[in-house]
């Protein structure tokens, strides 16, 4: 008779949020590869000032500003009026990861969760994931180390070996961040680097590892970002009996 190690994976904090940031007028948007210019204004005074017991913006020049609206419009004319941006997250749930690894003979476990993330923000997103415990994954007591890749970049290959025991991760997707975009053989965090399923491994923190940023507004179909989740106990590990679980949070914001 061996003793099994259920994997129930990974749980998943989601919401929606609407987050409201401060842009001017559209009258024009600019960029270039090292800057993004919303919108702009002509006028001839204002700008930011503070105090110890306030903050203003304020602006000059310009007429007709301020808000106005109806039952089927609402304007928000000037150089200082709020602009709502609209930002959505949501995700597929727990992940449970399989098989169930034998204690005495290690083995592979993985799962998988597709998160997307819905914005009208012309500056894009950015998504974020982090762990709630330090190892990531806990059984009671009974711990699996969060992996821990062979330099600084990510491996291209979950990697363990006999005496080891690792839980780690890997997002895949059109906006996922360059760390983990590959050669397509052997090397991780390349610029313009490709996308190779199943491959640029790293581990969970406790502190927030950006994974994914979008530019521009993705609204309405939004953007998917696939995390996969893997957990590799070698042969010569005598890895406790347990219902490990990892409690992680993903976190979504507009720029």
């Amino acid at each position: 008779m061996r003793d099994l190690i259920y994997l129930t994976g990974t749980s998943f904090i989601t919401s929606l949020l609407v987050l409201a940031f401060t842009n001017f007028g559209l009258a024009q948007v600019m960029t270039s590869s090292n800057y993004q210019i919303q919108s702009d204004s002509v006028n001839f005074n204002g700008g930011y000032s503070s105090s110890t017991s306030y903050q203003l913006e304020s602006t000059a020049g310009e007429v007709a500003t301020g808000e106005l609206g109806s039952a089927s419009y609402a304007v928000r004319a000037g150089y200082q009026q709020m602009q709502e941006s609209y930002i959505a997250l949501s995700a597929d749930g727990n992940v449970s990861l399989s098989p169930s690894i034998p204690g005495i003979s290690g083995g592979t476990a993985t799962g998988s969760t597709t998160v997307t993330v819905t914005t009208d923000s012309l500056a894009g997103y950015e998504l974020t994931i982090q762990a709630s415990d330090s190892p990531a994954m806990q059984s009671g007591a009974n711990t699996i180390a969060d992996y821990i890749p062979g330099g600084s970049d990510p491996d291209f290959d979950f990697t363990i070996g006999a005496s080891d025991a690792y839980f780690g991760f890997s997002p895949e997707g059109a906006d996922i961040v360059q760390k983990f975009l590959d050669n397509g053989s052997t090397v991780c965090n390349q610029m313009g680097g490709s996308d190779t399923s199943d491959k640029c491994w790293d581990g969970l923190t406790t502190s927030p590892v950006n994974i994914a940023v979008g530019s521009g507004s993705n609204h309405p179909s939004g953007v998917d970002t696939v995390i996969q989740f893997q957990v590799g106990i070698g042969g010569s590990v005598i890895q406790p009996a347990g219902s490990y679980v990892a409690t992680t949070t993903i976190t979504a914001t507009s720029l």
